[in-house]
């Protein structure tokens, strides 16, 4: 491969090596915890990386211990609240609507119409997981074409415990055995890297010292395929998914996911029930991979920290 070429828009860095893009969440201090800015930074990212010829493959990856642990809802940098350049739909600015038009809004745009959208980038994408990958984390892989995960790498989605029935992305039965999915949502608890392998939500588990290296040379041996090749490949499983209820499952659990957040705002102190970092953090799931991460979507440090 040739040499390395690298810029820095933070908080997600993009770097061109020979024919793969490597896409890196850089939220380390937050575990990646997904804000709006990161959301749209990543877009940016997959929108370079589609308009680039010479890209044949793109590999997401977090920066430091964990892949990503959820959307952001406790970090200084929380910027739920703050309208952005919508680019996933049409629906209208959030910023300035109440209740449900606002949370209905913000995320159909910045969950999961981003999601959907990156599905359908028209070239391969391989996740390249370490540490958590929780909730939000989950969407992000979900949408890769290819999961690599190192030993270390959990997997968890605990929205349940707001009252919620999963992330936004609900791909949950497709991903994964329908009983293996309704355990997964109805424990909370964290799946090993090697549990995700047995069910066939990854692809391959590595050691973490290996993780980049094997990430990158699956990449460079799909990058030998021709384009159009592979974005038809892709396009016929997609679509082969979608044939399967993939697409409209996701609209109907997107509904009920946008009952939850209504209900929670009517019956207790928010829309997510009440569970902030903390209250997240205190239910303790029970231990699949690293407890350091913390069992919940938040992503943010202990405000002691």
């Amino acid at each position: 491969m040739s040499a390395a070429r690298t810029t820095s828009t933070a908080p997600v860095r993009y770097e061109r090596r020979g024919p793969v893009a490597v896409v890196t969440m850089d939220r380390p201090a937050y575990r990646n915890a997904q804000n709006s800015a990161m959301t749209y930074a990543l877009d940016q990212a997959f929108y370079r990386a589609a308009d680039d010829d010479e890209v044949k493959v793109v590999v997401l990856a977090g920066a430091g211990k964990h892949f990503s642990a959820g959307h952001d809802i406790g970090t200084p940098e929380r910027d739920a609240h703050l309208p952005f350049d919508r680019r996933a739909g049409l629906w209208w600015d959030h910023s300035d609507k109440q209740g449900a038009e606002s949370r209905f809004a913000r995320e159909s745009e910045v969950y999961l119409g981003m999601c959907r959208r990156w599905r359908e980038l028209p070239k391969p994408m391989i996740a390249s997981v370490q540490g958590a990958c929780v909730a939000g984390g989950l969407m992000l892989a979900w949408v890769c074409d290819l999961i690599v995960a190192s030993e270390d790498a959990f997997f968890a989605d605990p929205v349940v415990r707001m009252g919620i029935p999963g992330v936004e992305y609900f791909a949950h039965p497709w991903v994964m055995p329908p009983r293996i999915a309704k355990e997964f949502l109805y424990t909370g608890d964290r799946m090993s890297a090697q549990r995700a392998y047995e069910v066939g939500m990854v692809n391959r588990v590595v050691a973490r010292s290996e993780l980049t290296d094997h990430a990158m040379e699956l990449a460079a041996r799909i990058a030998e395929m021709p384009r159009m090749g592979l974005a038809l490949t892709k396009r016929a499983v997609n679509q082969a998914e979608d044939l399967q209820g993939l697409h409209t499952g996701m609209d109907s659990v997107f509904g009920l996911h946008h009952l939850a957040h209504a209900h929670n705002a009517e019956t207790a102190k928010d829309s997510l029930g009440g569970m902030d970092v903390r209250a997240m953090k205190g239910t303790g799931a029970k231990d699949a991979g690293a407890k350091e991460a913390g069992a919940n979507e938040a992503g943010a440090k202990e405000a002691s920290a």
